[in-house]
């Protein structure tokens, strides 16, 4: 019989989080087992580990395949000895009781996931960019949060404390039915990093699936800790992933959709280059050209995911333009959205 939480951190030449963060989740965690999935790390994170915390399991990963892979290759070992997975990174802090709510959340019917409140480190006032109080995605399919908007991150005065289902959890904290996880495929390892968890709560929500934040649990998070916001890596990502999840899941005209958002990417490209950014323009052309180099495995996804598809739950879509409400109204907070364009 499966026991009922791993709480998984995939590491990648962490040592230094390690040594500041596992104290904070060894002892601020009940009911789950504690394991590192290292992926395939050149630092010094495994003496650290075994010569700290000989206790602790250790799945080491044979290569770096980025996060997405690095959790298939380790969630594969643990499979069929756990309910729950917890996919939390290095540089998180946790709270006491963090890991109860959120596991009394999943065990609810119907349920496939849950994520926590989450703050930043550094300001701990305020949300944090990856996750704040909860995902959601607009018709365009430009995530945002309760707490974040584009890059407008709000100061946490408990708006947000309720309970509440959302469209997406965040990787960077979030727990999973491992049923589920493996079901879906898990984490699609050609996204190697950035949108592949709102990719993977997209493909379970078209399968009647919810999820939720559950603000009674609470952590803090560094942000950009593997690679920092500013990198034009994780530019490239962004948009290549961004093209990439909607290619697989978008209902209807696909071509429309692929078309209008490679013109607002354009938009994007021209801002960047307006503003002396140039290894950002470049890193978005880089990524439409990747989009186009895997537009044969990407049909044969969508082809797929649309016959495995059931109940689509779009609990947590914006059905309105997230960049109009922004750019043209003035709207900064996720509370100053128009609540009608939301499907609950």
């Amino acid at each position: 019989m499966a026991e009922k939480t791993a709480v998984v951190i995939l590491n990648w030449n962490g040592r230094d989080f390690l040594k500041k963060f596992l104290p904070s989740l060894i002892g601020n965690t009940e009911g789950g087992d504690i394991i590192i999935a290292d992926n395939d790390s050149t630092d010094d994170s495994i003496d650290f580990l075994k010569q700290n915390y000989p206790d602790l399991e250790i799945i080491q990963n044979k290569s770096n395949g980025g996060f997405a892979k690095g959790y298939n290759d380790a969630l594969t070992v643990l499979q069929g000895r756990y309910e729950f997975y917890v996919l939390i990174n290095s540089d998180i802090e946790v709270t006491a009781g963090w890991l109860t709510p959120l596991v009394n959340k999943v065990s609810q019917e119907n349920v496939a996931g849950a994520q926590p409140k989450v703050l930043a480190y550094d300001r701990k006032e305020y949300f944090e960019h990856a996750g704040a109080s909860g995902g959601f995605i607009d018709k365009n399919y430009y995530p945002f949060c309760r707490g974040r908007i584009f890059d407008e991150v709000e100061k946490d005065e408990g708006q947000y404390d309720n309970e509440k289902e959302i469209f997406w959890t965040t990787g960077a904290c979030m727990i999973i039915r491992s049923e589920v996880y493996h079901d879906l495929g898990g984490l699609d390892a050609d996204f190697f990093a950035h949108m592949e968890e709102i990719d993977l709560c997209w493909r379970a929500k078209k399968k009647g699936y919810s999820f939720y934040v559950v603000p009674d649990s609470k952590v803090y998070h560094v942000g950009g800790g593997t690679l920092n916001y500013e990198n034009p890596r994780k530019t490239f990502l962004n948009f290549r992933n961004s093209l990439f999840m909607i290619h697989k899941n978008h209902d209807g005209w696909l071509f429309g959709k692929i078309i209008y958002r490679m013109i607002l990417d354009g938009v994007a490209g021209m801002k960047y280059l307006a503003s002396l950014q140039g290894k950002h323009f470049i890193a978005i052309l880089k990524a439409h050209f990747a989009y186009y180099g895997s537009l044969g495995t990407l049909v044969k996804k969508r082809k797929t995911i649309k016959a495995e598809s059931t109940t689509f739950n779009k609990t947590g879509f914006y059905k309105a333009s997230l960049l109009w409400a922004y750019f043209f109204k003035g709207i900064k907070s996720f509370k100053g959205l128009n609540k009608r364009f939301f499907v609950d």
